[in-house]
């Protein structure tokens, strides 16, 4: 079905990702260390930039990574519009700043897709965190993984959200798939992550977390 890309991992049963994410991931909100030197950023690729990031709090938010339970796993991304004063038509996980009244950044990540894109919360399962990232425009991101059960439906904030699409997981976490990139950031040359698919171009902390993803479930 998927014959423009690199198919070296097999596709994901559901029970086999369950049991791989629950393994390693825990579902106890994260404690930030982000000035640790292994904190994911970014700059991970580009550590003589760290020092160019504002030192002003970051701001807490959380994004939800839905993992679609489809007989080949799928990751639901989203493309923001061109309208958006932040990263406008970039490709993106659901999320968004914590409220004061959210619980947790599970909360945030659930309330955050149910508005963008009308996901309704009952269908999703969170399996757990990931390792807190650290923006360059000032955010701090917990994201969470989460099993999306089939039959849901989908209603895009048209402010906010140009399309949804789903991307096979087994793309996004074979390494075959994870380039390097280049473009200039404040007068420098500023090394990224980037994962390519069909028209879409995934990048940014978007391709960053889901770097950290392949490396929470596949490195020992």
């Amino acid at each position: 079905m998927h014959d423009t890309y690199a198919d070296a991992l097999p596709p994901f049963s559901e029970r086999e990702f369950r049991h791989l994410a629950t393994a390693v991931l825990s579902l106890t909100s994260p404690v930030a260390d982000l000035d640790a030197p292994d904190t994911p950023s970014d700059f991970d690729l580009s550590p003589e930039l760290v020092p160019e990031i504002a030192r002003a709090p970051l701001a807490p938010a959380a994004v939800l990574i839905p993992v679609v339970a489809r007989p080949e796993l799928t990751v639901l991304l989203t493309q923001r519009t061109d309208a958006l004063p932040r990263h406008p038509g970039q490709i993106a996980f659901p999320g968004g700043r914590m409220d004061p009244t959210d619980a947790d950044p599970i909360a945030t990540a659930l309330r955050e897709a149910q508005e963008e894109i009308g996901l309704d919360p009952r269908f999703v399962e969170p399996l757990g965190y990931l390792d807190a990232y650290r923006t360059g425009t000032g955010f701090r991101i917990f994201p969470v993984v989460g099993i999306v059960r089939e039959g849901f439906t989908l209603q895009l904030d048209a402010r906010e959200v140009a399309d949804a699409f789903e991307v096979p997981l087994a793309f996004l976490m074979d390494e075959a798939n994870h380039r390097t990139e280049t473009r200039a950031w404040r007068g420098q040359e500023r090394r990224f992550y980037a994962m390519p698919f069909e028209q879409r171009y995934i990048w940014g902390a978007t391709a960053g977390i889901m770097k950290n993803m392949h490396k929470r479930l596949f490195s020992a």
